[in-house]
């Protein structure tokens, strides 16, 4: 695909070997898009990456920008701490970054569309509709869409209305006995995006946008409809998160409710209409006062999710041919024949890496620590949750067994955070004790603790992840999970939710790196001792795993490490901020991304070789906002076997020369090459 992002871009997003944040997020969201003509993904699979794309420049708009926008208006000096750029500096790169990314995904459609037909899937447009077509789908908007539709029409007695956040609307240019106004339509989103017209073997679609561009007018009645115009604004989600703590008799899920209602009222930060010009859009830029450079045009869509489900549409066994092979997460042969998960972690630590093992086994010990006699009480910590979720069930049923279930649950995870205090309050019900975060930090760790009790001896069970104690999510994401019996960390963990529970991040633990205190230096610590042995002529070595890379502090101490000649290898899936490859600066550093068919989830951090390795599982990405901000847990991988298979995993993305593409010093992410057979690392788990 054509270099979208041109090297003006690049120049005023890249400041040496930093780049900004926002310009480098862009650029994994086109890699994204890429995967959507990528020739190596079957059909229905290419459409879902494009459905991707778009869900998280949504996404981006809502947060990155409604942020960046909240700090231009609170602070227009502030400066980013990689390139210099000011809030206002970096939105006007990135609407002309996204206009051009808009472009593209328009190509990338055309083109899934011709494929589309050809393997016998036709998406209609209003335009291409014959006759006879045409009177179908009449009838079709009139039966089923006309009747849900929401009309208005803007005069003196309705000068103004609200449009709602990511909700499609079409306005018409009326006309009533000399009369002009303004007729607004908007339809219910239960309604179907898309309608299957006509029989035969050959699936014909409509989408809800085409039926509504040919046939809206027909819900104003005694008007003349003149010009039309499709449009969607996104309004800013960065509602401030700050509760005063000292305040103890205000009901925090309430004030979480209202803030999170807060939400579609708050300003406008991008305008989407599917004409470049018209009376109609400029009437909506004056009414919104939204810059005109923050209006983009896609002629037909403005969300693309329709083309996640095509393969409903067709016969069972001709989709499974669009689509990836299927594949059943595997559950360790030791695992499956234990009578007792209890006992068996009490002999050997349990691994599992997601999605190619299976959940279930998590799911099953905390079943089995819900009835089980010896255990005392079981801790977590929620951040997302499935939202049919065994995990809550059996915490419940935990609970009424007896056992003390306590659960820090995150009400301040982005957009989960009605879910999350739904079940916030089934918990409370069944008596567990609910602790809503720590302070003014999220809570983003991922472990459980469970005590057992022995005759008079004290025993712990522990479980430490990357990922969340989503069942969903877990066949999708890549993520790492320990279960051990360690009695340090055991005692960690009980020391972690005790803290926890008064409000106390000035601990320093045994064995775990917990955020926003020991985290970021015990990495540093581990950092600078392989920078200290390339000093003196040996070899250093650091091997890293992570989602984004943006923290100013750990960036610096890489490039003091390359520059010492320490070997650095990062696999950074989304954001990163450091640019390999800079002579004198970053030259012993390589980068690589890997977007495939599982989203990179898991972080790790390795140091050193041979006997004075260290390996660290996280939750925590090397981001400010993880290191500084939030509650975040590293644990060291005790196991050496375990240790080995998770290095080898790393090892084995790097030699990945098909999903991967390499940071190079300009800023440009490209293919890596291929010498000799190619290597999927995802597919090579399966």
């Amino acid at each position: 695909m054509k270099d979208i992002l041109a090297d003006k871009l690049k120049k005023r997003f890249i400041n040496g070997e930093c780049m900004n944040r926002e310009y480098s997020w862009l650029l994994f969201d086109r890699r994204v898009l890429d995967q959507s003509q990528d020739p190596t993904n079957p059909l229905l699979e290419k459409c879902k990456f494009l459905s991707i794309f778009g869900s998280n420049l949504d996404e981006f708009f809502m947060v990155r920008v409604g942020s960046l926008v909240n700090e231009n208006a609170h602070d227009p000096q502030a400066k980013d701490n990689k390139t210099g750029l000011t809030a206002a500096k970096q939105l006007e790169g990135i609407a002309a970054a996204a206009a051009k990314l808009y472009a593209e995904r328009a190509k990338c459609y055309n083109a899934l569309r011709r494929e589309l037909s050809s393997a016998g899937i036709k998406i209609l447009r209003e335009s291409e509709l014959t006759p006879r077509r045409r009177e179908e789908c009449r009838e079709i908007f009139s039966s089923r869409i006309l009747p849900l539709l929401s009309v208005m029409v803007l005069d003196a007695k309705h000068p103004l209305m609200q449009f709602e956040n990511m909700k499609s609307y079409m306005l018409y240019d009326l006309n009533r006995d000399g009369r002009r106004m303004i007729g607004v339509l908007s339809y219910s989103g239960a309604l179907d995006r898309l309608y299957r017209v006509g029989t035969g073997e050959k699936v014909r679609l409509i989408p809800i946008e085409e039926l509504v561009r040919a046939f809206g007018d027909m819900a104003f009645i005694g008007y003349t409809a003149g010009d039309k115009m499709m449009m969607r604004v996104t309004r800013n989600a960065d509602f401030d998160t700050h509760i005063d703590d000292s305040d103890v008799e205000r009901d925090f899920p309430e004030i979480m409710r209202r803030k999170v209602e807060s939400r579609g009222k708050m300003n406008v930060v991008r305008l989407e209409t599917d004409k470049e010009t018209s009376r109609l859009k400029d009437f909506v830029v004056k009414l919104l006062r939204i810059k005109p450079e923050f209006c983009f045009t896609d002629e037909r869509f403005f969300d693309y999710k329709f083309m996640f489900n095509l393969g409903k549409f067709l016969p069972p066994e001709r989709a499974a041919q669009l689509k990836y092979p299927p594949f059943k997460g595997a559950v360790p042969e030791y695992v499956r024949s234990s009578p007792s998960l209890i006992d068996t972690v009490m002999k050997r630590d349990m691994f599992l890496s997601y999605p190619y093992d299976s959940m279930s086994p998590v799911v099953d010990l905390l079943e089995q620590c819900a009835s089980d006699d010896r255990v005392m009480s079981i801790s977590i910590t929620i951040y997302r949750l499935a939202s049919h979720s065994r995990i809550a069930d059996l915490l419940c049923r935990a609970s009424e067994n007896g056992k003390q279930v306590t659960v820090v649950i995150e009400l301040l995870a982005r957009f989960d955070e009605e879910n999350n205090m739904y079940f916030a309050s089934k918990l409370q019900e069944a008596g567990c004790t609910i602790i809503y975060g720590m302070e003014n930090f999220k809570v983003h760790s991922k472990i459980i603790s469970v005590v057992l009790k022995e005759g008079d001896d004290i025993r712990y069970i522990t479980h430490l992840g990357t990922g969340n104690y989503n069942e969903s999510t877990s066949k999708q994401y890549t993520d790492l999970n320990i279960v051990t019996s360690d009695t340090t960390i055991g005692e960690d963990a009980v020391a972690f939710f005790r803290n926890i529970a008064i409000c106390n991040t000035d601990f320093e633990y045994k064995r775990l790196l917990v955020a926003p205190e020991t985290l970021k230096d015990g990495l540093i610590k581990y950092i600078d001792r392989e920078t200290d042995k390339a000093r003196r002529g040996g070899e250093g070595r650091i091997l890293a795993k992570m989602n984004s890379l943006t923290d100013k502090d750990i960036m610096d101490k890489f490039v003091e490490a390359s520059c010492a000649g320490v070997r650095i290898d990062l696999i950074v899936r989304g954001i990163c901020c450091l640019i390999p490859g800079i002579p004198g600066k970053t030259e012993n550093m390589r980068v690589i991304s890997i977007v495939g068919r599982f989203l990179e989830h898991s972080r790790v951090y390795c140091f050193g070789s041979g006997d004075d390795r260290v390996v660290y599982i996280s939750s925590a990405d090397l981001m400010t906002r993880n290191t500084d901000k939030r509650v975040e847990i590293a644990a060291p991988v005790l196991d050496g076997k375990i240790a080995d298979r998770i290095v080898g995993i790393l090892e084995l993305m790097l030699s990945d020369n098909v999903k991967a593409r390499k940071l190079c010093p300009d800023g440009k992410y490209r293919r890596v090459e291929t010498l000799g057979d190619p290597v999927d690392a995802q597919a090579r788990q399966i």
